[in-house]
């Protein structure tokens, strides 16, 4: 099953396409990761710990092997947005600053930065001693290069902030300056899209590059097969020292479910991508398996396309979502590895309203009389299009068609495949789909913007919602600095969605991960990527 990101604001695609599929699975387990790095500390010391395993019995170097669903097809950073490629492209590729498994943004390949009181410029000073994994030196020149190529490209991830100019002013500092405030900016820097690539491709095509990727990541691409595995080594000029427990990293591609499971308990893999909300406890009670887990920022969601006859009726759509049991649903499909939505944002995102926030709640009254408000309160007949091979949204869709059925709406399921159903909700031809939307990094405006601005990438993430109100308050809320204005904006903002629900939030899943006992230092991202810098097999 392939899985989508979904991206935040005007051009993008994320979970972007963003997006797209994501069906990132929830679970509690018996791992969880330690805290992250901050900003005094160095990156990438922290590692999630097994309740079975033992530090000082692990062992390192050997081979670690990560099954997962999809094949890497691309390394070009700045055109990819699925998670196959973004989640092997953070391998080779870091970024300026990063956010640790807690979703705080921290120092990365940059020592320090400082921001303007005016929120214009933006200085980052390099880490002393960075070399690309061909033993190159890092300079602020390759950074300029590389955010200089991001602009003018664009992409599913393009830079949002209105950059007025990138300069190094020495090899160590860099600085950006931007035409007006940008909030999110320092945020979206951390998405693996802004990761650092030498200056000019090192003097190659940029076929030739993204063939044998140069990066300053924990890894190095081996060998690739773009339609199979990819064997990564450790880069031998990593510039935190005593990393890299692994000699090789393998991405499996194990397209089966049921397959991924039983390799992982057989031992053919050390731990595997995605795993299923039903084999949760599963593999958490297994004799040889756990799960890593973290919080997400994902939500599940029931999307509406209002540009439809019958979904662009709000009373309509407030009506489905007064009918709808978000509680019950959430508790039957998810095992207790998930919490009930109110809010777009997930719980692990800032200002998210969650517990704040008025919803539709489930109340089959004041459904009926809300569709009697209509002008279809006899009923009708539409259908919802879901993803094939997913069987959490195939028992989602029914309860959504109880529901609708309980107030005269037929809901007729439409089951399509993958590629498919894409291209459908590409071209708006849908009534109603099911998907989620991910944040790519730790910013509410990663999710909101995707999913609101009308003259975005996405048309609010083919909704085609339109509300004048809530596109001022979301350019507000990218220009208002962090703190209690910018609370009280987007509270507006997820209050009007709430209540004119273009979509309605279903829950937040955690992401989980099936992983061998012997497995210790997996650091899973709320991304739902994970570091293996860690990684150690007991003995």
């Amino acid at each position: 099953m392939s899985q989508f990101k979904l991206s935040a604001r005007k051009s993008l695609w994320v979970g972007a396409l963003a997006v797209l599929l994501l069906v990132i699975v929830s679970g509690c387990s018996g791992s969880n990761n330690d805290p992250a790095p901050n900003a005094t500390a160095q990156p990438g010391t922290s590692q999630g710990t097994d309740e079975n395993s033992k530090t000082d019995e692990t062992a390192t170097g050997g081979t670690f092997v990560y099954g997962r669903p999809a094949s890497v097809t691309s390394f070009d950073l700045h055109n990819q947005i699925t998670s196959n490629n973004a989640f092997a492209i953070d391998k080779v590729f870091e970024p300026l600053v990063a956010f640790d498994n807690k979703g705080e943004i921290v120092d990365w390949l940059a020592k320090s930065h400082n921001i303007s009181d005016d929120g214009l410029t933006y200085t980052f000073v390099l880490r002393d001693g960075l070399k690309f994994s061909n033993g190159t030196d890092v300079t602020a020149e390759d950074a300029v290069f590389s955010l200089e190529r991001h602009l003018k490209v664009g992409g599913p991830l393009a830079i949002s902030a209105k950059v007025d100019t990138v300069k190094a002013t020495d090899s160590h500092t860099l600085v950006i300056t931007l035409k007006e405030p940008y909030t999110p900016f320092i945020s979206e820097l951390s998405n693996f899209s802004n990761g650092i690539v030498p200056n000019n491709f090192g003097g190659v095509t940029e076929e030739e590059f993204f063939k044998k990727p140069i990066g300053t990541g924990p890894f190095v691409v081996e060998q690739w097969d773009p339609a199979g595995d990819v064997t990564f080594t450790k880069n031998t000029h990593y510039w935190q020292e005593g990393k890299q427990s692994v000699d090789k990293l393998v991405y499996k591609l194990i397209e089966d479910d049921s397959q991924a499971i039983n390799q992982l308990k057989a031992g053919e893999v050390d731990a595997i991508e995605s795993l299923a909300l039903q084999n949760a406890d599963e593999i958490k009670n297994g004799a040889d398996t756990t799960v890593v887990t973290n919080g997400s920022w994902v939500t599940e969601q029931l999307f509406f396309n209002t540009l439809d006859k019958h979904f662009s009726d709000v009373h309509v759509r407030r009506a489905l979502a007064l009918a709808l049991d978000r509680d019950g649903l959430t508790k039957a499909l998810t095992f207790g590895y998930a919490q009930t939505a109110n809010s777009l944002l997930p719980t692990t995102i800032p200002y998210n309203s969650n517990d704040t926030l008025k919803a539709l709640n489930f109340d089959v009254n004041a459904a009926k009389a809300e569709l009697a408000k209509s002008a279809f309160l006899d009923g009708f007949t539409t259908k919802l299009l879901v993803a094939s091979g997913n069987s959490t949204r195939a028992q989602e869709a029914q309860i959504i068609q109880a529901a609708g059925k309980q107030i005269g709406i037929n809901i007729e399921i439409e089951s399509i495949e993958l590629a498919t159903f894409r291209e459908r909700f590409f071209a708006y031809d849908f009534a109603a789909m099911l998907n989620s939307g991910q944040a790519d990094s730790p910013e509410a405006n990663s999710i909101i913007a995707f999913q609101t601005d009308p003259d975005g990438f996405s048309k609010s993430y083919w909704t085609h919602y339109t509300n004048d109100e809530v596109t001022k308050l979301l350019y507000k809320g990218q220009q208002t600095p962090d703190g209690d204005g910018r609370a009280e904006i987007y509270s507006k903002l997820l209050q009007t969605l709430a209540d004119e629900v273009p979509y309605i939030p279903l829950y937040y899943p955690d992401i989980l991960i099936g992983v061998r006992s012997s497995v210790d230092g997996i650091v899973v991202l709320p991304n739902g990527s994970v570091r293996f810098e860690d990684v150690r097999i007991q003995k």
